[in-house]
């Protein structure tokens, strides 16, 4: 089996956003006056909006409720939240070892298609890959669709791919779609969390520093 491409997720993987997008939803529902718990939303983090939203509360996603809920958040990360957000140590290094082993580099993510952009450009990796959003699948994690649209983009069979991701929703998106998965724990999850990956590393930097003996090494 010869891995020829790796597909990233985003969000807690490679950015350091996952609290971001939770003070976002928070303030989100909190404008339309509905409370819900915030380690709930924490945990929920790494699915689609239309995923998140019945899992934290009783509000239907496709109602016009829903829909002011997630156009409100879209709007508290843009404008409150994504200014401070940064990459993780090390990701560009990463991501240039890998290049420089052969790999092609992909990110499938939930985030949606104008939030995506300005995140990779603080992962520092616009040029060194193709992305694909939540625009580009029809479900969002924890299906495979993004997984499958990230396959097709690189041009390679689910065998010939790895993704990196650091929620139980990578894992699984990953697992329906065929795919391997090596898991972060800088997301916030435990390694018991992301049972099912077959390596897992703390951050990017420390699986660059373990590369030899990970995954990815060329042997």
């Amino acid at each position: 089996m010869t891995t020829e491409a790796v597909i990233f997720d985003i969000d807690g993987t490679l950015v350091d956003s996952n609290d971001a997008h939770t003070r976002a939803w928070m303030a989100a529902f909190a404008t339309e006056r509905i409370a819900v718990d915030y380690g709930s939303v924490r945990r929920a983090i790494g699915m689609g909006g239309d995923k998140l939203i019945p899992a934290v509360s009783t509000v239907d996603p496709e109602s016009a409720l829903g829909k002011r809920i997630s156009e409100r958040r879209a709007a508290e990360f843009a404008g409150a939240q994504l200014p401070g957000v940064t990459a993780f140590p090390h990701v560009r290094t990463l991501a240039l070892r890998l290049v420089e082993d052969g790999y092609r580099l992909a990110i499938a993510t939930s985030a949606k298609e104008d939030e995506l952009r300005p995140l990779v450009e603080r992962a520092g990796i616009a040029d060194l890959l193709v992305a694909h959003s939540s625009s580009d699948a029809g479900a969002s994690k924890p299906d495979p669709d993004i997984v499958q649209a990230a396959l097709e983009g690189a041009k390679v069979g689910a065998e010939d791919a790895i993704m990196v991701g650091d929620t139980p929703y990578d894992v699984q998106a990953a697992q329906r779609a065929g795919v391997r998965i090596v898991a972060l724990t800088c997301g916030g999850w435990s390694a018991a969390d992301l049972k099912g990956a077959i390596a897992v590393y703390a951050d990017p930097a420390d699986l660059l520093a373990r590369y030899e003996g990970s995954p990815f090494a060329r042997r």
